[in-house]
């Protein structure tokens, strides 16, 4: 099963699960976390269900860069993480 991870900087505002899912894309992993805590879909995505700005995903160590369908494939033993963009100087 695929994992998603949660970073700490996420868990200053509401639980962050860490789910293992069977689910196929990123949207489907998602979807099971949202399950788990639907308050962490609002810190994640925005009002158009697409990733919002300030947020990261990585899969299996590469940068995930679609951001409205998040169909991104996971593969069954695929590491998430998601995580807060730092931005700012």
């Amino acid at each position: 099963m695929a994992r998603l991870i949660f970073t700490q900087q996420l868990a200053r505002f509401t639980a962050v699960p860490q789910v293992d899912t069977s689910a196929a894309t990123l949207r489907g992993g998602l979807d099971a976390a949202f399950a788990a805590n639907p308050l962490l879909r609002g810190y994640v995505l925005d009002d158009q269900d697409h990733l919002r700005e300030n947020v990261v995903v990585f899969i299996d160590g590469r940068r995930s860069d679609e951001r409205v369908r998040l169909d991104d494939p996971l593969a069954p033993h695929s590491t998430v993480y998601i995580l807060q963009a730092l931005s700012g100087g």
